[in-house]
């Protein structure tokens, strides 16, 4: 086994948190900014591109960070190693409501294609790539689904999606109608596309995307029931809107005032 190899336990119901317990020399790998806790002994780095193989020369470092860049992803990625011969725990927090899915990537043929952001930590080893839409004009309309995620190792790695999750086993030739927004992950064998919503109607009045996923089996896939982009502009059109051309400050600045 190339990747390291690490115990967790995941914490919490619709805000999670996962705990890693990490032997000596047991390295883990993390987005910026889910880090969460860690014991005393645990030391933590920032390392430049993917930190699967510490031996790379610049180039690949650069070309490895500048896919995370276009999944959305830091440059960097945060390591933390125990450096004691006892048992050591580090901890990372989902970073909205969710569920953190543990995925063995050695079950899925080392590889595990998924949403753009949804990485959250894995074991060192586990690298992150960028997986293109096979039908780029499709994908580049549909938004979410231009770009994916391409977790490629051995070992467990961590991702996180929003409300509740399901994971569909899809038989050969079996298809699975999704929103675009509402795909998690799924398994290098499954079938993508995306396809344009049919009938003007249904455009213009149902409140739903220009764009549906279209997956065929067979393999495994992993939906969410609520998509952070769905979460956050149910959230920006409930905010109160200040008005620039009558020179209003908003509410909540008139409150403060």
């Amino acid at each position: 086994m190339r990747s390291h190899e690490i115990d967790y336990r995941i914490v919490g119901d619709d805000i999670q948190f996962v705990v890693l317990g990490l032997d000596q020399d047991e390295t883990v790998i993390a987005e910026a900014g889910s880090f969460m806790m860690m014991d005393e002994g645990i030391h933590m780095d920032t390392v430049f591109g993917d930190a699967s193989d510490e031996n790379k020369g610049f180039g690949s470092k650069l070309l490895s960070a500048g896919k995370r860049l276009i999944t959305g992803e830091s440059l960097f990625v945060t390591t933390f190693t125990n450096q004691l011969e006892e048992l050591k725990k580090v901890a990372f927090a989902a970073p909205y409501p969710g569920k953190i899915l543990p995925l063995d990537l050695s079950e899925y043929d080392e590889k595990i294609i998924c949403q753009r952001d949804s990485f959250l930590c894995a074991a060192k080893g586990v690298t992150v790539g960028v997986e293109l839409t096979k039908k780029l004009r499709a994908g580049f309309f549909a938004g979410e689904s231009f770009v994916l995620q391409r977790l490629e190792g051995d070992g467990l790695a961590f991702i996180h999606a929003g409300g509740a999750v399901i994971k569909r086993e899809l038989k050969p030739g079996e298809v699975l109608k999704i929103d675009t927004g509402c795909l998690v992950a799924m398994t290098q064998d499954v079938e993508y596309s995306i396809e344009m919503v049919s009938g003007i109607k249904s455009i213009a009045f149902s409140g739903n995307g220009l764009f549906n996923t279209t997956l065929t089996g067979p393999g495994t896939v992993w939906v969410q029931s609520m998509p952070f982009s769905r979460l956050a502009s149910r959230i920006y059109a409930a905010a109160p809107q200040s008005s620039s051309s009558s020179g209003d400050k908003g509410i909540l600045n008139e409150l403060l005032d």
